[in-house]
């Protein structure tokens, strides 16, 4: 009878343990977190949401999306984002790269279309696209593109809004974010942010 009063004892200390730090770590952990973001970081906290002029939310800035029409062919008017190896591309819920090594023969073959696609399309020699161009991320959702693949495009969008080279230039340098803590990473564009300023800069 001592045996079984012990083991009830030790099963009620147990369940009164779980209780308490489910309540503890499962709930309070969780709002003091929710909390803590929502008064510090509240956009990183919701997202990275990035809204258009009017309010309206567009995508994040976290994610990158494409800008083709119906067909999937790249809109002129905007500036384009690198390839994306996931799922049909930019999707959230497929997040991956192409998983294929630098000599695989579906990898070149892949970067010499993507090569002479982006270079009949910009009007460029094929030897001056950077490597983001052609090259998905790890991720397949990276949002940025290199300062150089973005200058590469201004005399299209120029050509295509009836700007001036120098006005687009002028914008996406605005647009140049550093390295993080000024070494990590690379100088990069969000290409999102980037379009919805080319649109604002016409009004």
């Amino acid at each position: 009878m001592s045996l079984t009063r012990a083991t009830l004892r030790q099963a009620g200390v147990a369940v009164r343990a779980m209780l308490v730090f489910t309540l503890v770590l499962g709930v309070g952990y969780t709002l003091l977190i929710t909390g803590i973001g929502q008064a510090f970081l509240p956009s990183q906290a919701n997202g990275s949401m990035v809204v258009a002029a009017d309010g309206t939310p567009v995508g994040s800035a976290l994610i990158g999306q494409s800008f083709t029409d119906s067909d999937g062919n790249p809109l002129p008017r905007y500036f384009q984002p690198r390839p994306s190896a996931a799922g049909d591309g930019y999707d959230g819920g497929a997040s991956s790269g192409s998983n294929l090594g630098p000599e695989n023969a579906d990898l070149v073959s892949a970067i010499d279309e993507r090569r002479a696609a982006i270079a009949a399309f910009e009007g460029v020699d094929p030897s001056s696209i950077p490597a983001d161009a052609l090259t998905a991320s790890g991720s397949g959702l990276d949002p940025h593109i290199s300062p150089a693949y973005a200058l590469l495009q201004a005399p299209r969008i120029a050509r295509e809004r009836g700007l001036t080279d120098t006005e687009v230039v002028a914008l996406v340098e605005s647009k140049i974010q550093s390295r993080d803590l000024g070494y990590l990473g690379e100088p990069r564009v969000n290409v999102l942010e980037l379009n919805l300023a080319l649109d604002a800069l016409q009004g």
